[in-house]
């Protein structure tokens, strides 16, 4: 495999990222980046590190970093979790301890408590508990799920604060059956849009075929935080076999802020890419205490907080957070 890494790769733009992946040759990987700068999300970095967790080390290549900001890669830790060491120019980090997860492996119960509570500084929410915690529950399902469908039984993930703009990017990879077998175990899916479609939609779980899911696993992960891009007007994406969903930045004139059970009734956009064998998924979050933002997390907080309580069991019904 090859995967180059551009000058630029957020969520906005991350199809520059997608189309300069080929995926022959799945024994090897061959790393080449943007010699003037880098700038990428963390999902970007998940998908690499996804990519050659696998393979031994010397099965893997990677140019000398020259960009003056390529040793954000080493300070995210991508050549570690890799097991390679690339010539990097080195700089002066400007960055602030505590603004980053560097990349995980995680492959049980503990490490997930782990990534979750080291989450919980970087969302800068110490007035509102309860909404880290809410957010601590859609990550904790989102990923538990990962390890309950991936083969290797392991989630990537990594996270950045960015001061300037109060906002968290989390990038989550595995590379496990993909979201059309795994949904496909309980539902008729007819290709990866439609798995993508019924991943994103509340209720639908790929455990049952119940309506409204498990009282364990109602499906509601993958909305929730949909959702809480939705309501920051940010970029929510997310990719699993030849195809990628992304949520586009929400018109705030012309669009109410209402929550939508299909995502495909949206405002998105559809982009065939390079085979993922599994799924990834990207999302940024405004942390701006704003009446929407509050209110759809005390929805999330009270809805996990009945759930784990098992006072009643939680049926799906149409959301009204907002």
């Amino acid at each position: 495999m090859k995967v180059h890494i551009p000058n630029s790769a957020f969520l906005g733009n991350i199809n520059t990222f997608l189309e300069g992946i080929d995926p022959e040759g799945p024994n090897s990987l061959q790393i080449t980046a943007n010699p003037k700068w880098i700038s990428i999300h963390p999902i970007v970095l998940a998908m690499i590190a996804a990519m050659g967790m696998s393979m031994k080390p010397e099965d893997i290549s990677c140019e000398e970093i020259v960009a003056p900001s390529g040793h954000y890669l080493k300070r995210m830790g991508l050549f570690k979790f890799l097991g390679i060491d690339p010539k990097v120019k080195e700089i002066k980090e400007n960055e602030p301890a505590g603004r980053i997860i560097p990349l995980e492996r995680i492959t049980d119960s503990d490490e997930l408590d782990t990534f979750l509570k080291n989450l919980v500084p970087l969302l800068h929410l110490q007035a509102e508990p309860k909404h880290a915690h809410a957010i601590q529950h859609i990550f904790s399902e989102l990923i538990r799920n990962v390890l309950e469908h991936s083969i290797k039984k392991v989630a990537v993930v990594c996270a950045q604060y960015f001061a300037k703009s109060n906002k968290i990017s989390i990038g989550v990879a595995d590379t496990g059956i993909g979201l059309k077998k795994a949904i496909g175990q309980s539902h008729l899916v007819d290709g990866d849009l439609i798995a993508i479609q019924l991943a994103l939609t509340p209720g639908i779980t790929g455990t049952t075929s119940k309506p409204g899911g498990t009282a364990q696993n109602a499906g509601f992960g993958l909305f929730l935080i949909k959702s809480i891009a939705f309501v920051g007007s940010n970029f929510f994406v997310i990719l699993s076999g030849n195809k990628m969903y992304k949520l586009l930045q929400r018109r705030e004139d012309k669009q109410p802020t209402r929550l939508i059970a299909d995502p495909l009734k949206e405002r998105h956009s559809i982009l065939d890419i390079p085979y993922w064998q599994g799924v990834a998924v990207g999302v940024d979050i405004s942390l701006d205490q704003t009446s929407e933002f509050n209110s759809l997390l005390d929805a999330i907080h009270g809805f996990y907080s009945q759930e784990v309580k098992g006072k009643e069991k939680v049926r799906y019904r149409k959301p009204k957070f907002i």
